[in-house]
């Protein structure tokens, strides 16, 4: 394959979906010249202006919000630079976005922004993981997890690693806990491949590169090369300089360029480095690699105060520690009210105190014992209250961690509805630490900011201190952006004052343009002005980042946030969600559902009725038909927003009278509802015409109500109720086997459901491997006529719900004898509704215990049960359900006991299919899984497989292989020569049931 490719769309293929009204792309939306400029200079789908379109990007991690005219994703170089074409001739600017994680606006416009997440995702390892190759849109954590295998990672390592792309890590030269200067962006970076607005492509890394640089663009060559010499020549900016880049430094651009590098080529190359997209658009990064240090001491270091904490500092810092973190004393009040905070923590009385988290780290347990040891001695003379050791317990670790990093949701998740949380960040010299922090303090309370936490990376000067405030001016009130405004200018007097940099690690922005001269001196500042002329002479890039001598620019252009509902008025706009969504690539993630959700707030109080409406009609697909409700944004939210509730809420507000008396008749009559689904998928496989009758259904009565049948669905299912339980009057069972609809609609990969050897679903393997290790599995009363409550639950459809569980919790209660032994399923989906059944039912019940299959047989039956004939290579996709449910180490370990190999693709995601959804809206299955099935089609391997029947089918038509039920594949390499899947004894229903279904 083309390495190029790696870099631009093989890799990251995107399905764009079907909407009613206006097609994605092709609406002209707001801007309807610009659109077809921009449709003509890329592709008419890769442009995005409808109103839903441009609102869900105009907010991005910062307290900024600014609607583009357009949103355009791009695929390559070449569609970068006709771009760049584009916005010449019409005037209006770029700006480039793909995490949008900044906190600073850097990432937000009022011009063109152009999306670089979709695209440009390739990972390329060189030299063994020494070195590695990147497209800007992919996340610091995907290059991480390729980085892991190799021994190595970034050096960079902020804590929006899960979201932020490695793009803009370099644009912002952002850093981190550990990495300082020595590890960071600007440090370890080998080369790049850019566009200049020009239109120039140049890879810098090229042996002649310099040479073409002078070329092809003269006048920037010579111009950096006169910057270069001018400010070598000039002692006292050169001593400015170096005295400001010896702190981390993202406040303007990066002058020491000039004094690091000689060549021009290679000083441009550093000077994009935390330009924040206003130079050139980065196409590929290569970056050396740190080693991964994974074996760790760490502990918590508690002083009296703040003073005592820093005074302890500079020996500190000698012992050589990978980190040191500050925590403020509100920081400790807000950690201590964590249920799982150290119970020593929660003893102490917290006064004035503050803390610092010391980490070291080694190669070996040797190393970091060593040096772990050398710092005792200076432990046990320090001030402490409380403990002095350093812990090398990995749950001790990961609870100071969770204090430390916990911090921002605390305090954002209980700020009051419509305020902003505000992250900012400093560096001043280590000495002038303890200064500044008691200064910060004393403007908080000089401003009315009484939560306001301090804490950050104490050993490199760099504090972040975060509050909160009202910002929008609804009503006319001013007074939340005007305070704000007075304790900024105030901040700036005291940060400047101690020697310090006014941004450290999140960029300049928009926040702290109107700073930058003052920081820097009117010469430097003028050099930071020759440089944006040289390289964007059109300002062509995001005008007003970086450079902007407005006084009041910082104060432009805030969010406002109305109050809306829980989930909307809790979120702070991170994105950290985003790369978890099965949508991202289709229409909307969890991010943009809840600011679209804040923007049609707004129209209505504005009383935009058009546009209430045209925002209604276009988010009832790309936001609500297409939300696969799965919760795995609430797995990387820092506030543990699941959106899926907020989408199962809407859609149970929907006007959907009939099909909720039809899902309701559904759950009164589940037993015939489900055997005439399976049949009507046997009859399909040999009827044709299934897939026009089915489509021709769907344009009468709806998509969301009509699944869309397709050849490569299985025919339908077996008996639900596997061969081999015991009667519950007849033994006394050790389990209540609860298995899943899905398996008596849709039939296994084989389809081969009888005879010797058949293989019969994930129930039926279940039951036979519990023959294995002697433990015996009963059903409840009317099993076919029961269900774990997702289908109703996920389309908000409460009355179909409650019913089920009428049914479903006196079963359970019946058969598990009270509680006495525990209920287990064969999906991980129906373990999560049967667990939500019962927490929300009524409180006699809450003592069933719900174990899925996969943990169960972790823990109990694989120890006694024989591999015979293991596989060389299978390929494992866990699923939402089962990371959610912490059944991911119990599902490889079984995995790992199947074959000598197991491979968890790198791209690993939810499929999309989420019950019913993949067959309601198909191109959100075709979307999730895209990267996945372009990753496995490379690996060769005996079986694939997963713990959740429709998600085997979602990943089954995505990847064109057959994906079982990891029981399935243990049952078959521990089943013994000439074994038959006979009964054992078989369960009997009550006549009623068995003749009569579910008693209708």
């Amino acid at each position: 394959m083309d390495d190029d490719a790696l870099f631009e769309t093989k890799e990251n293929t995107y399905v764009e979906a079907p909407t009613s009204g206006s097609q994605p792309g092709t609406s002209a939306g707001w801007a309807p010249g610009l659109h077809e400029t921009l449709a003509t200079a890329v592709r008419p789908e890769a442009v995005r202006t409808r109103a839903i379109d441009v609102l869900g990007m105009a907010h991005d991690a910062s307290h900024f919000a600014r609607t583009p005219r357009a949103v355009v994703t791009v695929q390559g170089a070449d569609d970068v630079a006709r771009l760049f074409t584009a916005s010449a001739a019409t005037g209006v600017p770029l700006t480039f976005r793909a995490g949008g994680t900044s906190l600073s606006g850097q990432a937000v416009t009022d011009g063109i922004l152009v999306d670089a997440r979709r695209h440009f995702r390739g990972i390329e390892i060189l030299d063994d993981g020494a070195r590695v190759r990147v497209g800007p849109g992919a996340t610091v954590r995907a290059i991480n997890t390729r980085l892991a295998r190799h021994g190595r990672m970034l050096g960079p390592d902020p804590a929006s690693e899960v979201a932020c792309t490695l793009g803009g890590v370099v644009a912002n030269n952002s850093s981190g806990m550990a990495c300082g200067t020595a590890a960071n962006s600007y440090a370890l970076l080998d080369s790049l491949e850019i566009v200049l607005p020009s239109g120039t492509t140049l890879d810098t890394g090229h042996p002649g590169a310099d040479d073409e640089l002078r070329a092809r663009e003269p006048d920037l060559w010579a111009g950096l090369a006169r910057l270069r010499d001018r400010l070598r020549g000039n002692e006292a900016a050169r001593t400015s300089i170096e005295t400001q880049f010896s702190l981390k430094n993202t406040m303007g651009y990066g002058l020491n360029s000039f004094l690091d590098h000689d060549r021009p080529v290679d000083i441009l190359t550093h000077l994009i480095v935390g330009s924040e997209g206003t130079l050139a658009f980065i196409t590929s990064i290569t970056m050396r690699t740190v080693p991964v240090l994974a074996h760790t001491r760490t502990g918590l270091l508690v002083f009296s105060d703040l003073a005592e904490a820093n005074r302890a500092l500079p020996d500190l810092v000698d012992s050589r520690p990978a980190t040191i973190e500050l925590l403020d004393a509100t920081s400790l009040r807000v950690g201590q009210a964590d249920t799982d905070a150290d119970p020593r923590l929660r003893a102490l009385s917290v006064d004035a105190h503050a803390a610092l988290l010391v980490e070291y780290r080694g190669h070996t347990a040797a190393e970091v014992d060593e040096l772990a040891g050398a710092a005792s001695g200076l432990l046990g003379r320090l001030p402490l209250h409380g403990p002095r050791e350093l812990s090398a317990d990995p749950a001790a670790k990961a609870g100071l961690w969770k204090l430390r990093k916990g911090l921002y949701a605390k305090v954002a998740g209980a700020r009051p509805p419509g305020t902003a949380a505000l992250l900012e960040d400093i560096a001043v010299p280590v000495p002038d630490l303890l200064a500044t922090c008691e200064g910060l303090i004393e403007l908080f309370g000089r401003h009315g900011y009484d939560d306001a936490v301090i804490f950050g990376h104490a050993k490199d000067g760099n504090v972040h201190f975060m509050l909160t405030e009202r910002l929008g001016d609804s009503g006319g009130d001013t007074s939340g952006r005007d305070r704000f405004g007075r304790f900024t200018d105030d901040m700036v007097d005291l940060v400047l004052a101690h020697g310090g940099t006014l941004k450290a690690e999140h960029g300049t922005g928009r926040m702290m343009t109107p700073f930058v001269r003052r920081q820097y001196g009117d010469d430097l500042y003028q050099v930071m002005q020759e440089i944006k002329q040289l390289c964007d002479p059109h300002g062509l890039l995001s005008p007003g980042v970086v450079l902007d001598d407005d006084p009041a620019a910082h104060l432009s252009d805030l969010k406002s946030a109305p109050p809306v509902e829980s989930e909307v008025d809790r979120c702070v706009e991170c994105g950290f969600c985003e790369p978890v969504c099965p949508s991202r690539d289709l229409t909307t993630t969890p991010r943009q559902r809840i600011v679209l959700r804040r923007e049609l707030e707004k129209a209505r109080a504005a009383g935009d009725h058009a546009l209430v409406a045209e925002l209604e009609d276009d988010y009832a697909y790309d936001g609500v038909d297409t939300c696969a409700v799965d919760g795995m944004c609430a797995t990387a939210c820092p506030v543990t927003i699941n959106t899926g509730d907020l989408i199962r809420r809407l859609r149970a507000e929907r006007p959907q009278k009939t099909a909720a008396k039809g899902w309701e008749f559904a759950a009164k009559h589940w037993n015939a509802t489900t055997r005439l689904a399976g049949t009507a998928l046997t009859v399909a496989k040999k009827v044709p015409g299934a897939g026009p009758a089915s489509t021709a259904l769907r344009k009468v009565i709806g998509p969301e109500q009509v699944p869309q049948w397709a050849p490569d669905l299985p025919a339908g299912g077996a008996h639900r109720v596997p061969s081999g339980l015991v009667s519950q009057r007849a033994a006394v069972a050790d389990l209540v086997l609860f298995s899943s609809c899905t398996g008596a609609m849709f039939g296994t990969a084989s389809g081969a459901t009888s005879g010797a050897g058949a293989d019969r679903g994930a129930a039926d393997a279940f039951v036979r491997l519990c023959h294995r290790a002697d433990v015996r599995a009963t059903a409840p009363e009317n099993l076919p006529s029961l269900c774990c409550g997702t289908p109703w639950k996920s389309k908000g459809l409460s009355d179909g719900a409650t019913a089920m569980a009428q049914r479903v919790l006196p079963a359970l209660w019946t058969a598990t004898r009270r509680g006495a032994i525990p209920v287990v399923t064969d999906a991980s989906s129906c373990t999560e509704g049967l667990r939500v059944m019962i927490a929300s039912g009524p409180a006699q019940y809450h003592g069933i215990e719900v174990l899925d299959s996969v943990s169960y047989t972790a823990e109990h039956l694989l120890p006694k049960v024989t591999v015979y004939e293991p596989l060389d290579r299978i390929v494992l996709h866990p699923t939402c359900s089962a990371t959610q449910l912490g059944l991911t180490e119990p599902l490889r370990r079984l995995a790992a006991a199947v074959a000598a190999e197991v491979v968890v693709p790198d791209s690993w995601g939810c499929c999309g299919f989420a019950g019913d959804r993949g067959l309601l809206h198909p191109e959100l299955t075709a979307s999730a899984t895209a990267e996945q099935a372009w990753e496995i089609a490379g690996i060769d391997a005996d079986a694939h497989a997963s713990c959740n029947r429709t998600c085997e089918i979602g990943m089954s038509r995505a990847t064109g292989r057959d994906y079982v039920h990891v029981l399935e594949l243990l049952e078959r390499v521990s089943r013994p020569t000439g074994e038959a899947p006979a009964p054992i004894v078989q369960l009997k229903f009550k006549h009623s049931e068995a003749r009569k279904g579910d008693g209708e």
